[in-house]
């Protein structure tokens, strides 16, 4: 990538030193930019950095217009759980999916944020994008969620982010015997069209947003795409009320 990004700062150097190449042979002039980099390779470090700020720059105004475009399905579902404060003043959307290694990391950190700041509103998509026990895995909790409600479904949640073992209707059954729900109701409804529509249109809201992988998170107007550590998620949030 370092490379890609130093031709691209080189570049337009190259051309507008055209005339004075036409005046040297290319082999002397190599030599003279070549000699003039090693004497001064913080050059193109702080080219770089600019360039990847620039870059930064544009992804996220790219971002903040797919948010608010895509802003009714984030943020108005009726099909997403609702955790935290539900009138909190700042909002976090995270796409995941129970299979994700990344997304057992977040979640106890999530989790602590939630907890500790007391005035955040979490909505949970359910993405499920790493195979067939993850989609399983996924029905299982929609269908807790219309068979139980939100409690069960925030009991669910959490027990199969911290499952061992394959996920498996016999495993999940065990499971919600474990947390004295309905096994059978859950599993019986995990075929309705509802929950189907729900994993289907956040999966065609990850795509329009450019989301290819799990977690992945909106605070607010800002997109972050993979794993947060949970000081940087506070920052994120302090950005949000203005005091970053």
């Amino acid at each position: 990538m370092k490379t890609s990004l130093i031709a691209a700062i080189l570049a337009p150097c190259l051309i507008l030193s055209a005339p004075v190449m036409a005046q040297e042979d290319d082999a002397e002039f190599g030599e003279r930019v070549r000699a003039y980099l090693l004497e001064n390779p913080e050059v193109i470090m702080e080219a770089v950095a600019a360039l990847e700020a620039r870059q930064a720059e544009v992804q996220t105004a790219a971002d903040a217009d797919l948010i608010a475009a895509n802003s009714d399905a984030l943020f108005q579902s009726g099909d997403d759980w609702i955790g935290g404060n539900p009138e909190g003043d700042v909002t976090i959307v995270e796409f995941f999916d129970y299979r994700c290694g990344y997304c057992r990391r977040a979640h106890p950190e999530v989790s602590e944020l939630i907890e500790s700041d007391g005035n955040i509103k979490l909505i949970l998509k359910e993405f499920p994008i790493l195979g067939p026990q993850s989609v399983l895995a996924s029905r299982f909790a929609l269908s807790t969620r219309a068979v139980a409600g939100d409690e069960a479904y925030g009991q669910v949640k959490d027990a199969l982010m911290t499952m061992e073992g394959d996920m498996t209707p016999d495993s999940l059954l065990a499971l919600a015997e474990e947390l004295d729900l309905d096994g059978q109701a859950i599993l019986d409804g995990m075929g309705e069209p509802e929950i189907e529509s729900t994993i289907s249109a956040n999966h065609a809201l990850g795509q329009a947003m450019g989301i290819s992988g799990t977690p992945s998170f909106v605070f607010g107007d800002q997109m972050v795409r993979g794993y947060v550590p949970l000081d940087a998620m506070r920052e994120l949030v302090e950005e949000e009320r203005g005091e970053g």
